[in-house]
C-alpha cells in the first residue's frame, strides 16, 4: 500500500516538473521599453524685427534736367531715361491735338521743366513737339476750352481739338469748306473756318456745325 502511494507521489512530482519546463503558449513577450523624446510645451520664441531711425522709404533720387529743345522726340526720351527720368509725356505744340505715334517723326519745341533745374527723378517731363518738317511756334498754342458753357472761338483750330473741347454728348457736324465736298476723316489735319453757334454764345446742349479745310489751305 505504501509502495503504491509513494509511486503515485513520485509520478505527480515528475509530471509537474515536466510541465514546468514547457513554454506557456498563451504568454506574450513583454514589449521592449522605448525611451520617448521629451517635448516642451512652452511656445517657441518669435524673433522680433528691430528698427532703426534710418529705416525709412528711400526718396526718389534728384537729377539735373538736360536741355531737350531741338532734339528729336525719340532721342529726347532716350536721354531723359538715361538720366533716370521715366515719367515722360508729350503733346502737340501747335494745339492740333495730334498723337505722337512715331516719335522719330517729331522734334521737341518746349519742355515743362527748365533745363538745368535739379528735380526728383519721378517728376513727369512733358515735351511740346511738332513734326520734323514743321516750324516750332514762337508760343505754344493752347488747346481751346469751352469755359463756363460758352462757345469758344475755334477758327484756325483743328477740328479734333474743337471736338475735344466740347461736351462728349454734343452733336457735331463738319463739312468741307471748299467746293470739293471732301470727307473730313483725320480731324487733326483740318482747321475750322466757320462755326455755329458763334463764339461767346451759350451752348446749353445746342448742336454745333463747322466748316473746315486742310491745314495749309486757305479758308474761302
Amino acid at each position: 500500500m505504501r509502495t503504491r502511494i509513494l509511486s503515485a507521489v513520485l509520478l505527480c512530482c515528475a509530471t509537474g516538473a515536466l510541465l514546468g519546463c514547457q513554454p506557456n503558449d498563451t504568454a506574450k513577450p513583454a514589449a521592449p521599453s522605448v525611451a520617448l523624446p521629451s517635448f516642451s510645451t512652452a511656445p517657441a520664441a518669435t524673433p522680433t524685427a528691430t528698427h532703426t531711425p534710418d529705416d525709412k522709404p528711400s526718396a526718389a533720387e534728384r537729377e539735373k534736367v538736360p536741355s531737350f529743345v531741338g532734339m528729336g522726340l525719340q532721342s529726347a526720351q532716350d536721354t531723359a531715361q538715361a538720366h533716370g527720368f521715366y515719367a515722360l509725356s508729350s503733346h502737340d505744340a501747335l494745339g492740333r491735338d495730334r498723337m505722337q505715334v512715331l516719335d522719330r517723326n517729331w522734334k521737341v519745341c518746349s519742355q515743362n521743366v527748365t533745363a538745368g533745374t535739379t528735380v526728383a527723378t519721378d517728376t513727369t517731363l512733358d515735351f511740346g513737339a511738332v513734326k520734323l518738317e514743321e516750324t516750332c511756334p514762337a508760343k505754344e498754342q493752347a488747346a481751346p476750352s469751352a469755359a463756363a458753357g460758352r462757345m469758344p472761338d475755334f477758327r484756325g483750330k483743328s477740328v479734333k481739338a474743337a471736338r475735344a473741347a466740347l461736351d462728349s454728348g454734343t452733336s457735331i457736324t463738319v463739312k468741307d469748306a471748299s467746293a470739293e465736298d471732301r470727307w473730313v476723316l483725320v480731324e487733326s489735319n483740318w482747321q475750322v473756318c466757320t462755326q455755329s453757334p458763334a463764339a461767346g454764345s451759350t451752348l446749353s446742349g445746342r448742336p454745333v456745325a463747322f466748316t473746315a479745310v486742310k491745314f495749309g489751305e486757305n479758308c474761302p
